[in-house]
């Protein structure tokens, strides 16, 4: 029984860094109410742990329903004051931001000042489907 829990805590910790490992770099932006009609969900209420999905991750309406986990590594601009509030929230992609976005991922503003200060405007991260 020993052996057992040696290898499930192994698998465990192996998965565990094999989600960092694929964490992707990008930029996030926000956006402020209403947050809906949406091009996901219509009229349907999502909450505010909500985003839309740029170019790179939107799929043809692929990301619809995806989970993101995010988390703010620092500024886009250089001289500006760190803005990341050093935690990472999970959004769930109900919206398309259109070509010419300026982030991968266009966070509601609720979400955004989870992860960092609005102030930013736009900040650099990290992302994965979780």
């Amino acid at each position: 029984m020993g052996v057992f829990v040696q290898v499930v805590m192994v698998v465990g910790m192996l998965t565990c860094l094999a989600t960092v490992a694929y964490a992707a770099s990008g930029t996030a932006t926000y956006y402020t109410p209403p947050y809906v009609p949406s091009s996901c969900y219509g009229y349907q209420n999502n909450g505010v742990m909500i985003a839309a999905a740029s170019d790179v991750i939107w799929g043809n309406r692929a990301a619809c329903g995806r989970n993101y986990r995010v988390r703010c590594t620092g500024p886009t601009n250089q001289g500006v004051p760190q803005p990341c509030r050093g935690q990472s929230i999970v959004v769930k992609i109900v919206d398309y931001c259109p070509a010419g976005c300026q982030g991968t991922i266009d966070l509601s503003q609720e979400a955004f000042s989870q992860i960092a200060d609005p102030n930013a405007g736009k900040i650099k991260i990290e992302y994965n489907q979780v």
